[in-house]
């Protein structure tokens, strides 16, 4: 009789716990807690940065412009008449004046000079590097006391630009001193620091497809409509970025006005900027309750057109989706 091979017990399988391992969630949390602490560790330095040297500053400049304070004593609560005031200041019209007329007049001169020179360096010309960075030095120094000075020098009434002029006879006079023309040097001045959003548009231009170009010859599109119907739409987004910067920093515009009319202004009041009237009235005048509220009427007016464009931007900023 045949034995009958029974076979042998198959082990079942263990049922997997879904609850976790309490050991292992102990080492998960620590493991988060040390990384956090690190990030933390990383990020103190910004910390302190933001409340001690942006922050603090910044509500205590907002108190301040409730106060009247003098630097030297205590202040005293005076409500919104600091800001009222304002409106009976005849220097505060004048220097409010004179830095809108510099920003609306000198940021698009600027940007469209520096779209031109971006457009003709695009056309591969030999050793671009080299004359980037010649255009560029401008914008570097642009707001030194050294370009000043020699700002000063060059329009003045021995200056370069009436040794040029006297070739033809034309007798020149001191246009930083002449209030009819004082502000215009110091636009001529900001034109002139256009290497920074030039070498922006020269980015831009290179992401331009050539394809675009090549269909629209085919088509029969000359330079002209090229520009217009090609460039200047796929370039909307980066003027509309050289825009806000160059309009928040041609606002708070203040060595290049401080030195050349020679820190008040002069002549007139002709070169009278926003920041050198909030420093002159902080600073020389010791009214920091007034300075206070100078500068957060200048921070809301920066606010209010940033908005603006933001807001008009969809009606004129064209983004190429690929």
């Amino acid at each position: 009789m045949t034995a009958v091979q029974v076979p042998p017990k198959q082990a079942l399988p263990q049922p997997v716990s879904l609850v976790p391992d309490p050991e292992h969630k102990r080492q998960s949390r620590r493991r988060r807690r040390r990384e956090s602490l690190t990030a933390l560790a990383f990020l103190a330095p910004w910390f302190v940065g933001l409340i001690v040297i942006t922050a603090g500053p910044l509500l205590a400049s907002l108190y301040l412009s409730f106060t009247d304070y003098s630097l030297l004593g205590d202040h005293e609560w005076v409500g919104l008449d600091n800001y009222t005031r304002m409106f009976d200041d005849p220097r505060f019209v004048k220097a409010l004046t004179n830095t809108a007329i510099y920003v609306f007049v000198s940021v698009p001169l600027q940007l469209s000079f520096a779209l031109a020179l971006a457009l003709i360096l695009d056309r591969g010309v030999r050793g671009l590097p080299i004359y980037r960075s010649i255009y560029y030095l401008p914008s570097l120094l642009g707001s030194s006391v050294a370009i000043a000075i020699l700002w000063r020098k060059v329009f003045g009434a021995d200056g370069l630009v009436n040794d040029f002029l006297g070739f033809f006879g034309i007798q020149g006079t001191s246009w930083v001193s002449n209030p009819d023309t004082a502000l215009g040097t110091l636009i001529v001045l900001n034109v002139w620091t256009f290497g920074s959003p030039m070498v922006i548009f020269l980015a831009g231009l290179r992401q331009i497809p050539a394809s675009y170009y090549e269909a629209a010859s085919i088509d029969g599109a000359g330079k002209i409509r090229q520009f217009f119907s090609i460039t200047l739409p796929l370039l909307t987004p980066i003027i509309f970025f050289n825009l806000i910067l160059q309009l928040i920093n041609a606002f708070q515009s203040f060595t290049q006005a401080y030195v050349v009319s020679g820190g008040n202004g002069s002549p007139a009041d002709s070169t009278l900027f926003y920041t050198m009237y909030v420093y002159e009235r902080g600073f020389n005048a010791w009214q920091m309750g007034y300075a206070s509220a100078m500068a957060w009427v200048l921070v809301l007016i920066i606010a209010s057109l940033t908005a603006v464009n933001f807001l008009m931007s969809k009606y004129w900023v064209f983004y190429n989706d690929k």
